[in-house]
């Protein structure tokens, strides 16, 4: 019987059923508009005809493959935000036609960098997805195992900052922002899972608090004196723990980007670099539609540092890959050793005595 439109309980999309030259089909359409979705009927119905006669290698489309893909299972936030980027430029281009070039011209087009873009940047925001999709598609047998270069990424020099530079940083931040500072040192908790820390994942009595990671698992983090006290300066017990202030008021939380990229606190953490004498660089431009030219200063040390920075000094404090590894929620311990021997042993009494210091002694 020929390809039908029909709704399934519990989603919003249309989906067409049908046979086609002895070939049954049932798919979501990826369209919640009835229009849309006759025309995908359409063209999918045609597209059946023609594979039933030449094979599916010449006819699957990449964003037949990315719709099957997301069908398929729960996909992250993260991923879908990159698969969409990569359905606006690949759209209905078949599967058997990306290859190297296209992939080329994808970095250009998708990323805001362009093909200048960094080598991590590219393979995170680019061919990571593609490959997941086309490996996807080549169990099917709709294409071939994808074949690609791999942008060659530089080792990643390991960034920290010494105990008083943390304390600089801290100093000059907005009073509503050096608790999650202290947080985040304190724990070396990801931005992410601290923005997204709720007060029912915090048990003050036990010391403990839970954060949810990037793979979906939880993540039990120690609470040293410092965070301790930053915690209860806070005036508020329920929902999230940390509230930025927007024009004069706080706010209930920070925003939800999920986890596609940074920036929530990215003009507050600029601001205290800059008034601690931390380096950094003068960005210039003229933004568009307008005359006048703005400035920016843009640190050279990131929120993200002080992950790293928590970690050498974990390290430096404990001797103890294994443990650091487990407390810091890293799945490989390849991925710690480059904290090994990165902070010189004279620090470790201004790291206990930073971890055990009482929050009002940074922000007096």
């Amino acid at each position: 019987m020929p390809l039908k439109l029909i709704k399934r309980p519990g989603s919003p999309f249309w989906y067409i059923v049908g046979t086609v030259n002895g070939q049954r089909i049932r798919e979501s359409t990826g369209t919640t508009g009835k229009k849309r979705a006759e025309e995908y009927r359409a063209k999918r119905e045609s597209q059946a005809w023609h594979e039933s006669v030449y094979g599916a290698r010449s006819v699957v489309t990449f964003s037949h493959a990315v719709a099957a893909y997301l069908e398929a299972e729960e996909r992250s936030e993260t991923t879908k935000f990159h698969l969409s980027r990569l359905l606006e430029h690949f759209k209905e281009m078949r599967l058997v036609d990306i290859a190297q070039p296209q992939l080329d011209a994808a970095y250009g087009k998708i990323l805001r960098d362009g093909t200048g873009a960094s080598p991590a940047t590219k393979i995170r925001g680019v061919l990571t997805p593609l490959r997941a999709v086309l490996e996807f598609a080549a169990i099917r047998r709709w294409c071939d195992r994808p074949a690609f270069d791999r942008p060659k990424v530089q080792k990643p020099r390991t960034v920290f900052l010494l105990p008083e530079e943390v304390r600089d940083i801290i100093r000059n931040a907005d009073d509503h922002l050096q608790p999650l500072l202290v947080f985040l040192i304190g724990t070396g908790a990801r931005a992410s899972e601290a923005l997204e820390l709720d007060w029912n994942k915090v048990d003050l009595k036990g010391r403990r608090a839970i954060l949810w990671q990037k793979q979906g698992t939880e993540r039990r983090v120690k609470l040293p004196s410092v965070v301790m006290t930053a915690l209860h300066s806070l005036p508020h017990r329920q929902g999230r723990v940390f509230r930025p202030v927007h024009h004069g008021r706080v706010t209930d939380g920070y925003s939800d980007n999920g986890r596609t990229s940074g920036g929530q606190f990215k003009k507050g953490w600029a601001g205290a670099c800059r008034r601690a004498g931390m380096p950094g660089q003068e960005r210039v431009w003229v933004p568009q539609g307008q005359k006048h030219e703005r400035r920016q200063f843009v640190p050279d040390h990131t929120p993200h540092d002080l992950r790293h920075t928590w970690a050498t000094w974990h390290y430096c404090l404990h001797r103890d890959l294994l443990r650091l590894k487990e407390e810091g929620g890293w799945e490989s311990i390849t991925v710690v050793t480059r904290y090994a021997k990165t902070m010189p042993d004279v620090y470790g009494d201004e790291i206990r005595a930073f971890l055990e210091s009482d929050f009002s002694e940074l922000t007096d």
